[in-house]
């Protein structure tokens, strides 16, 4: 499957390539069908199994970068998404929308330390089975388009989207000290299947 905008992306480029190639050289239009292939691929949404039971699954493709506290009681997890990673974002647990707040700020290199707190992101809090879970959709270098479908008050599904992040990214996930952290900086995760940590308070 694959996002619609990246089908109109792509037919945009294709259409603009064709143009190019009907006015001078077929040679000349060559990186526009190259960047139209590109965006199909980009803008792939794979299905994805979603693990059962009491646990929170990574709201997206990427690297692991940080994992470490964040303030007196939470946990930080922080994933950097590359040009080639799948950017259809997840929700890391079912439950209710119960915040959404988009905040302006920087376009540093997403993977950098900084880019937690200091770059654009939408931030979005989820409740529910008596948790809350923060995650942070953050622009990048690149990225400066986040796009969000849901509203608060929607109820989401463990795994479902939520939206995506364009071209290079980072996923930031603050959990409570009930969640069991099942990730550590370095590891490959897939955004709705990964699991990324367990509720200690659940068999």
């Amino acid at each position: 499957m694959i996002v619609i905008t990246g089908i109109y992306y792509a037919l945009g480029l294709a259409g603009a390539g064709a143009l190019i190639a009907w006015l001078a050289n077929p040679w000349f239009s060559a990186p526009l069908w190259l960047l139209a292939a590109f965006c199909l691929y980009f803008f792939r949404d794979p299905e994805r199994a979603i693990p059962s039971g009491p646990v929170a699954v990574s709201p997206a493709d990427g690297k692991v970068v940080a994992v470490k506290p964040e303030g007196p009681s939470l946990n930080r997890i922080s994933i950097f998404l590359n040009v080639f990673d799948v950017h259809v974002n997840r929700t890391p647990i079912g439950g209710t929308i119960a915040k959404v707040e988009y905040q302006k700020g920087a376009f540093h290199v997403a993977s950098r330390e900084e880019c937690s707190t200091q770059n654009e992101q939408n931030v979005v809090t989820v409740k529910g089975d008596g948790t809350t879970v923060v995650f942070k959709q953050i622009a990048g270098l690149i990225a400066r388009r986040i796009v969000f479908t849901k509203k608060a008050g929607d109820r989401v599904a463990t795994g479902e989207r939520i939206g995506l992040i364009k071209f290079g990214s980072r996923m930031d996930i603050l959990l409570g000290p009930e969640w069991q952290i099942a990730v550590q900086p370095g590891m490959r995760v897939a955004g709705g299947s990964s699991i990324i940590a367990r509720r200690r308070d659940r068999s």
